[in-house]
């Protein structure tokens, strides 16, 4: 039920503030849809790798053990992701944020949902897309970026662009690098589960954009 208002918010979001949308969840299960392999990313069909729907075990250390400790920075004029975990970093990657027009919002945010994957769909004319099974899906908002609005960091697997903005206002990174990412950040995804709210007792993890 939570779902089905979250999608009929969204929608109506949408309609109002169309041109401000980073992207449309079509699925928040967080489960992979087989029967739907090919997207359309800039005029081009995209097919699903086989790589996307890999399992790989997670070792311990990936756990969150404490959340408020753990932060991630996103730099828009490096085009680069860095994680830590207080000073120490994780984790740094090139990434791919917003277009001109599609700009990734700057400011401080929170995790709020993960699924381990979604269809999105967004965009007009040559920047309409429609991508089922982005990978490693973790969407973030803040009281001035509203949960709708559907910016987030996701893996990726249409482009290969990566230091380049290439998308409508959300984080593209490299699939391993979000695959790391998941099951590095809160809220901690239970075992078996493909998504995962974030709650009083299971906080999202902190991103802080700038450019």
């Amino acid at each position: 039920m939570i779902s089905l208002i979250l999608i009929a918010t969204w929608r109506r979001a949408v309609l109002i503030e169309s041109s401000y949308q980073a992207s449309i969840p079509l699925d928040f299960s967080g489960e992979f849809d087989m029967s739907d392999l090919v997207g359309v990313y800039e005029g081009e069909a995209s097919t699903v790798p086989s790589s996307v729907f890999a399992l790989h075990p997670q070792k311990a250390v990936l756990g969150v053990a404490e959340p408020s400790e753990r932060w991630v920075e996103v730099d828009l004029s490096e085009q680069k992701l860095r994680a830590w975990d207080g000073g120490s970093l994780f984790l740094e990657t090139l990434v791919s944020t917003g277009l001109p027009g599609y700009k990734t919002p700057t400011g401080e945010f929170r995790i709020w949902i993960k699924l381990r994957a979604t269809k999105m769909e967004g965009g007009t004319g040559r920047l309409y897309y429609y991508l089922p099974n982005v990978p490693y899906v973790m969407y973030f908002g803040s009281n001035n970026v509203p949960n709708w609005k559907g910016y987030g960091l996701h893996g990726t697997y249409w482009h290969n662009d990566f230091g380049t903005p290439r998308s409508h206002g959300c984080v593209n990174l490299p699939t391993p690098m979000a695959e790391k990412l998941y099951y590095w950040t809160s809220p901690v995804v239970p075992e078996g589960k493909t998504m995962e709210y974030a709650s009083a007792d299971n906080l999202g993890t902190r991103i802080i954009i700038h450019d």
